[in-house]
């Protein structure tokens, strides 16, 4: 499996998606950042994420896909608490 063929696929299903995905051959992770997530579960949020790459899993060419989904502000509040920052409680 290539990792721009699973970008690929998750970038054209969320359009406005910042993906950051890492792993080889068939085992990846993948964080995803996109305002589409809003006001969602996350198990629907990950459902989002899988539903584009869903056909490299039933066939084993994807066989581990782990999945962090954020909206544009938690990703931006996690990523000031990573950094020591201050962070944002709404």
């Amino acid at each position: 499996m290539e990792t721009v063929e699973i970008l690929q696929a998750i970038e054209t299903a969320i359009p406005d998606a910042q993906v950051y995905l890492e792993g080889e051959g068939c085992n990846f992770s993948a964080i995803v950042v996109s305002e589409a997530f809003h006001g969602l579960p996350t198990v629907k949020r990950q459902q989002t994420v899988l539903a584009p790459v869903s056909q490299w899993i039933s066939t084993g060419a994807l066989h581990a896909f782990s999945v962090k989904t954020y909206t544009t502000a938690e990703w931006e509040n996690r990523q000031a608490a990573a950094a020591g920052g201050l962070v944002q409680i709404q």
